[in-house]
């Protein structure tokens, strides 16, 4: 065998500007002047690397001015992140004898049923259980990319550990262990492998072949920094190829070999009993995981040569010397002291700092139309944070610029993705009026009819449904459909292909398990029944539909079964790990990127967005199953590594020549904490840092934003016309009237009200119309029958209601306790009788029609009227009618006084609260008092009696002369005493000015 090549190892510095420099390089190296690049292979980490060189070779062809190139073919063999999948090399000839990958949702349903077989009844059901699984099939695929076996798992350094763990840990490990044991034989027995395992055989195979037999074309692997232990194998093979390389991205050759030390021992272990990464390895350098591949290829850091050619996009060499002086790890940090200024140079790198995220974004699209300006000059805005994305795309979409955000979506966040979830919660919740609106107000749903009648229907049935929450279904909406079809003859129309679409789906809710192919089935026909071709039309349709086909199939031959409660939260779990990115074909020079997307790419300008803690880096994760020391001893990079790979990527990022450090200093759940690589930037720079910061674009930003600065706003004190005062005055309006003038004017003159919202919590005027209903049943049934009863009435008129069994379960009992105190009170009268229920009356005062509904009025022994109203909760107080509040009884008997209410004689000489809330007394059901709102009794404030009805007609004298009959104008809380509701406080404004009013202001 011939002597072994020395191998061939370079690195393209940060400041270079990867695939243009690659390219520049390969193509005099390896170009055929008859084929071109044809005969070169080029193993690449991503499909997205390969679209990334693609555009180099393009972008080099048209700088040298030549006709026409034929490409190298590209092989992806892996991604730099552990946790992405990695690319599947191509099957080489000859590796047939390689069993096949298993399906990934045929694995993630089986390993559910082995967890369930193994865990038994602790087992967890539904959508735990599958994220369980998902979760088991993630550690499985950890530990296979770094080569570790089942059996490592009982060895000797993890049962050693065993002891030391805590029980949760301990008892993870068991189940983990058995799981995986059982899976390695169900795949025997298939006759396949998980798609990690088969990666890593193919691997060893091409090792193997390329060592026996070099190929006689060129291979070179570009950008690959996995450190798997297999594709570590399979590049030192590649670089010892005559014709191959292996060229890496960003990896510093300037660092002291003291730093290298510094870093840690990253994968090997020197001596026994040693694992082969340390505690105090420095995983979070950006160099760390190159240590690791270069270690475990078995090459010295001082066998790694420098590519000496430069991209388009490059900066000046001193960048790179600053980046290296930048991610210094802990010790050899303290330099910085003492560093020169060609090692701290920043010249072209600014950092931003804005106030919250949508300024931030703001900003970042300020600086991309004003970079755009600048004829060929690319952007490239880098960020993790996805919302932070889609907000610049929208910033963009102003100027008319397109920009994709190739890092994608998940699918439950797509429209098509939402529409299908909503499908789901509306199936598990029997069509509750949130998720049935939500569903049939979305975007893609028109059920074939015209979009524009669907939505009026909608609206009508919307406005309608509004309130308590009802029970059953359809049932209510049906009900809404049945009164209005008398004068909007269309909402049949829209009611049948609703119940068409939704009610076999909503039939399947229930507590028992479904299959779940049938419930995909169900959902799949009532979302084409909604949205017809629209639901698959788009790209995130078309992601859909082969999510669901493939989770359908392999579900119906899993015999996975599924509380459709349970559907929503399984769907949206898988539907998370679905990418979904836009097609190509937005702004030329513009790319808003991902940090996996942003790898290998250059522009003239990077913003790097989204630098803080949490996000850039993310949070440092714990594997779920196997505890920290377990994963160490078996050699596998901890959570940290991660942290390392994105310090990676902004060290590669700021390699360009215009690069933007951006964060915000608050996001949506309060002030955030700046990137740990952000603080090292500002801790190098020390006092240069003024110079490096960009405030213009902020600034901008900010006034974009900014209006003028508007007068204080005066309190409202609306004057009508006298025709429009010429209104009628209720028994319940005189408070406000005299109290808060504002509200009579909103509600009585303009008319305005408010919406009670969907699936809203049972408001007091809700109870207080159900109370009255029975009661007035109750009291008109007893005039036939004096045996009738409360308790059969009340549940008739909450059938009726329709009401929401969780709100029934808890308010029902309060208000049958309270119901039977009324009806023993009532039946055990003996000095008076009750002679009216829901008694309307009326009465001219002043010229004004004034009219009141008493909700009971009993005649007394002595002859004289006594004046009751019910309350679901707290009645007026003695001392609020003191005040002039709450006078709502005194209108009444003014009323009665002068003959209002048709029938009854007699001058009225009791006013009475009937409260249904708990019960002041020894009230033997607990609920249920008498409330006498005057001076009566004990009672040593309020008015008497006999200057009750006096009081009153002074009061409603007053409101008369000054509001209807006179020109005052209607003041926002005039009275600042009385107890208004806040149903009119935005309308008036009123945080705008009641600061000012303590002040004197009558502002």
């Amino acid at each position: 065998m011939a002597e072994r090549q020395r191998p061939k190892v370079y690195s393209i510095a940060a400041h270079r500007g990867f695939a243009d420099a690659l390219v520049a390089g390969l193509v005099p190296r390896y170009s055929d002047p008859q084929f071109g690049l044809a005969r070169l292979t080029l193993l690449v980490p991503s499909s997205r690397a390969r679209r990334t060189i693609s555009e180099a070779f393009i972008r080099h062809a048209g700088e040298v001015g030549t006709p026409g190139l034929l490409m190298p073919r590209m092989a992806v063999v892996g991604d730099l992140d552990l946790d992405e999948t990695l690319g599947p090399l191509l099957d080489p000839l000859g590796a047939a004898d390689i069993p096949p990958a298993i399906d990934p949702q045929r694995r993630l349903f089986a390993l559910a049923g082995l967890i369930a077989d193994t865990l038994g009844d602790e087992a967890p059901g539904g959508a735990t259980l599958l994220r369980l699984a998902r979760e088991t099939g993630a550690t499985m695929d950890r530990l296979l990319v770094e080569d570790v076996g089942p059996e490592e798992l009982v060895g000797e350094k993890v049962l050693d550990l065993f002891g030391s763990l805590s029980r949760h840990w301990q008892d993870s490990l068991h189940m983990f262990a058995t799981v995986q044991a059982k899976w390695l034989a169900q795949l025997r027995e298939w006759g396949a492998l998980d798609a990690a395992a088969r990666r890593n055989r193919l691997f060893d195979w091409t090792a193997a072949k390329w060592r026996e037999a070099p190929p006689e074309t060129p291979v070179v692997a570009v950008g690959v920094t996995s450190a798997a232990p297999s594709l570590a194998k399979l590049l030192r093979v590649v670089a010892e190829l005559e014709n191959g390389a292996v060229i890496l991205p960003d990896f510093d050759l300037t660092m002291p070999p003291g730093v290298w030390d510094e870093l840690g021992r990253a994968g090997n272990a020197p001596g026994p009993g040693e694992t082969p990464f340390a505690r105090d390895d420095a995983v979070t350098h950006p160099q760390y995981h190159l240590k690791l591949l270069l270690n475990r290829m078995g090459v010295a850091r001082e066998e790694v040569q420098p590519w000496h050619r430069r991209g388009l996009a490059a900066a000046p060499p001193e960048r790179s010397h600053a980046i290296g002086s930048l991610f210094l790890p802990p010790e050899a940090s303290k330099s910085w002291v003492d560093l020169p200024a060609e090692k701290r140079r920043l010249a072209g790198v600014r950092i931003m700092t804005c106030a919250n995220p949508e300024e931030e974004a703001q900003a970042i699209a300020l600086l991309v139309r004003n970079a755009l300006e600048q004829p060929e000059k690319r952007v490239a805005v880098v960020t993790p944070d996805r919302a932070l994305a889609r907000r610049v795309v929208h910033h963009l979409d102003r100027w008319n610029i397109t920009a994709d955000d190739s890092g994608g979506r998940p699918l439950s966040h797509t429209p098509a993705g939402r529409v299908f979830l909503l499908m789901a919660e509306v199936m598990a919740d029997g069509a509750a009026p949130v998720p049935l609106m939500a569903l049939l107000g979305h975007p893609l749903v028109d059920g074939g009819m015209e979009r524009g009648r669907w939505l009026s229907q909608l609206r009508r049935i919307e406005r309608a449904l509004r309130g308590p929450r009802q029970a059953g279904g359809l049932v209510p909406v049906a009900r809404i459909v049945e009164r209005l079809s008398d004068r909007h003859p269309q909402v049949n129309e829209w009611y049948a292909l609703v119940e068409k679409a939704l009610a076999p789906l909503i039939a399947l809710g229930g507590d028992g398990e479904l299959a779940l192919a049938d419930l995909l089935e169900a959902l799949i026909a009532s979302g084409e029944a909604l949205c017809g071709d629209k639901l698959w039309a788009r790209e995130d349709g078309r992601s859909l539909a082969a999510f669901v086909e493939d989770l359908r199939e392999h579900a119906r031959e899993a015999g996975f079964r599924l509380a459709p409660g349970d559907t929503g939260i399984a769907l949206r779990d898988a539907m998370e790990q679905q990418a979904v990115r836009p097609p190509y074909g937005g702004h030329a020079r513009v790319q808003v990127l991902g940090l996996l997307e942003s790898r290998m790419n250059r522009a003239e300008l990077v913003i790097c967005a989204g630098l803080n803690e949490g996000v850039w880096p993310a949070r440092g994760a714990v594997d779920a199953l196997l505890a920290p020391p377990v994963l160490r001893a078996l050699g596998v990079p901890g959570g940290d590594f991660r942290i390392g790979l994105s310090a990676h990527d902004l060290a590669g990022a700021m390699g360009a020549p215009e690069v933007v450090l951006s964060r915000s200093e608050r996001d949506e759940a309060g002030p955030a904490i700046p990137s740990r690589f952000l603080m090292r930037v500002e801790a190098l720079l020390g006092e240069l840092l003024a110079r490096h910061e960009e405030t213009a674009m902020v600034e901008l930003a900010r006034a974009m934003g900014r209006a003028p600065a508007a007068e204080r706003y005066a309190r409202p004190a609306p004057s009508p016309s006298p025709k429009q005062r010429d209104v009628d005055i209720s028994a319940t309006a005189l408070d406000r009237l005299l109290g808060d003038p504002y509200q009579f004017y909103a509600g009585k003159i303009m008319a305005l009200s408010d919406l009670d919202a969907l699936d809203a919590e049972p408001s007091a005027p809700w109870q207080g119309t159900v109370a009255h209903t029975i009661l007035q049943r109750w009291h008109e049934a007893r005039e036939k029958d004096d045996s009738a009863r409360l308790a059969p009435i009340m549940a008739q008129v909450l059938d009726e209601e329709n009401a929401d069994p969780l709100m029934r379960g808890l308010w029902q009992p309060r208000l049958e306790a309270a119901l039977r105190w009324i009806e023993e009170q009532v039946t055990g009268y003996e000095e008076r009788a009750v002679l009216a229920v829901e008694q309307k009356g009326a009465m001219t005062f002043e010229g004004v029609h004034v009219h009141g509904r008493a909700d009971r009025i009993d005649r007394l022994g002595d002859g004289s009227l006594a004046i009751i109203d019910y309350k679901t909760g707290k009645p007026p107080s003695a001392a609020m009618v003191e005040e002039g509040f709450a006078l709502q009884l005194g209108i009444l008997g003014l009323i009665a006084e002068r003959g209002g209410f048709d029938g009854l004689a007699g001058d009225p000489g009791a006013y009475e609260y009937w409260s249904l809330g708990k019960a002041k007394d020894d009230n033997p059901h607990g609920f249920g008092y008498v409330e006498v709102p005057l001076k009566v009794g004990r009672k040593t404030s309020g008015i008497e009696p006999d200057a009750f009805l006096p009081v009153t007609a002074d009061k409603l004298a007053e409101a008369i002369g000054r509001f209807i009959k006179g020109d005052d104008p209607f003041t926002a809380r005039e009275n600042p005493n009385y107890p208004a509701y806040d149903t009119y406080d935005q309308l008036m404004r009123l945080d705008e000015w009641i600061a000012h009013q303590d002040d004197g202001e009558d502002a």
